[in-house]
């Protein structure tokens, strides 16, 4: 098979993958992949992680939601639950060619990222809506909740001053992450937007950031050393990348 004159490109990497290559340049493709065996494996990464994450969560989209959250939606505001954060997740690395998301220039196994981002985005979807526990440790206990965090997570856990950008820290709390606990921080503006800061020990290695938008949410994502972070929010792009330069240049020592 002789390789195309015309270079693939990586959209029609990703429409190879989600199947919606069109059949004249698959061939093409299909070409190029056994030419460059570079694009070939990140290729067959973005598609165990598709796999991973449909069998991971296509029989949870499929159940009903409990009685007890459809009577919530009857004395509160409508609120997105874990299902809708599912749902979002599976939008945002697979339709339309989103598999590739973070695979980009990531070096680890697509389920141990797959695992780590899909965790951080369902952690803030499902958080951020909460009125009365948002955190399990509030901002007033700050050096109580770095403290505790750091020796739980076993690294410098630290918590980024992000005032001047409007930001105030809410909280924090424990989660389960990849390779032993996350810390997951808040931070919420004047006007109620919160955002969140994931982070883990994780088997990943970049200082590249990388972004993704689903559902009205946008991610910023990067690993610095044995540490993956992964900051959630507006789903602004330029507005969201300002904030986490800020957190990555606050958190660049502690992951390493």
């Amino acid at each position: 098979m002789t390789e195309p004159q015309i270079p693939v490109t990586e959209d029609e990497l990703h429409a190879y993958v989600d199947n919606e290559l069109p059949a004249e340049r698959r061939g093409d493709v299909e070409a190029w992949l056994a030419a460059h065996p570079d694009d070939a494996a990140r290729v067959q990464s973005w598609r165990a992680m598709a796999d991973a994450l449909h069998a991971r969560y296509d029989s949870v989209l499929d159940e009903a939601v409990p009685k007890r959250l459809e009577i919530e939606r009857l004395v509160r505001q409508p609120r997105k639950w874990i299902y809708g954060a599912v749902a979002a997740a599976l939008a945002a690395f697979i339709v339309g060619g989103g598999a590739g998301w973070v695979a980009r220039g990531v070096i680890g196994s697509p389920s141990t990222f797959q695992n780590f981002t899909v965790d951080a985005l369902d952690a803030h979807r499902l958080y951020v809506v909460e009125l009365r526990h948002p955190v399990e440790v509030e901002a007033s206990e700050r050096d109580h909740l770095i403290s505790w965090l750091s020796k739980r997570c076993g690294y410098d856990v630290k918590a980024p001053e992000l005032e001047v950008t409007g930001l105030k820290l809410v909280g924090g709390r424990l989660l389960p992450g990849p390779e032993g606990p996350a810390a997951f921080l808040m931070y919420e503006s004047p006007t109620g937007q919160r955002f969140t800061l994931y982070a883990s020990r994780a088997d990943m290695k970049t200082t590249h950031m990388h972004y993704a938008s689903s559902n009205g949410d946008g991610a910023m994502f990067w690993a610095n050393g044995s540490v993956g972070y992964v900051f959630s929010g507006a789903v602004d792009k330029e507005r969201l990348n300002q904030i986490a330069h800020l957190v990555y240049d606050q958190t660049e020592i502690a992951g390493g």
